[in-house]
């Protein structure tokens, strides 16, 4: 057995059996206690739940995450920071046209694609050209019509009149591509979380 294992063992062994030696010396009910840190522990889990997932219920539960450090994109200083989700990418929380969105930023995607109803949503006048753009993706080829975004916004990053493809292939994911990612003075990944510099620093709200 490696020591270092059967070391550690005997630690945590230590660690969980002198509180509980100590709870049955001043005669406090175990079980009582065991069941009152499990409640915490599930009411725990359940405000970490929420607050990841807090786009879906109350926007102002974001401060509450900002305050916690559990907000997965923050503004610090000229940066933009946001943390790798539990899928192993990096999502942003975008506003185009108005319209707020969560977007795969993907830095192997060329351009910047929407699926249909994000670009209704936001309004965008969508070309119908008679050669539509083929675009290959790992499902094959497909083809995308070409649009134009007035404003993209993502923390205290601006991107204008930033060109986009739109199609129904893309289900309801919208990804931030390289045609975004290169309007940015720089951007990097440390650890995990991609952080984002403009060129010039905008007003965030």
């Amino acid at each position: 057995m490696n020591p270092d294992l059967g070391a550690n063992a005997l630690l945590y062994a230590l660690l969980l059996i002198l509180p509980l030696s100590a709870l049955i010396a001043r005669r406090v009910p175990v079980v009582r206690t065991l069941v009152m840190l499990v409640t915490w522990g599930v009411i725990f889990c359940l405000l970490f739940m929420v607050l990841s997932q807090r786009e879906k219920f109350d926007p102002y539960l974001r401060r509450i995450a900002s305050f916690l450090k559990l907000d997965d994109q923050q503004v610090v200083g000229r940066e933009t920071r946001i943390r790798m989700a539990s899928d192993g990418h990096f999502w942003a929380r975008v506003t185009i046209g108005g319209v707020q969105r969560r977007m795969l930023v993907d830095s192997g995607a060329t351009i910047t694609a929407l699926s249909t109803q994000t670009a209704t949503a936001a309004g965008l006048d969508v070309t119908n050209s008679m050669f539509p753009m083929v675009l290959n993706t790992a499902n094959g080829p497909i083809t995308a019509k070409t649009a134009t975004v007035e404003e993209i916004r993502l923390g205290d990053v601006v991107a204008r009149d930033l060109g986009v493809v739109v199609s129904p292939a893309f289900g309801d994911t919208d990804v931030l591509g390289m045609n975004f990612l290169s309007k940015l003075k720089s951007w990097r990944v440390e650890g995990r979380t991609l952080i984002l510099e403009p060129h010039h620093h905008q007003s965030f709200t």
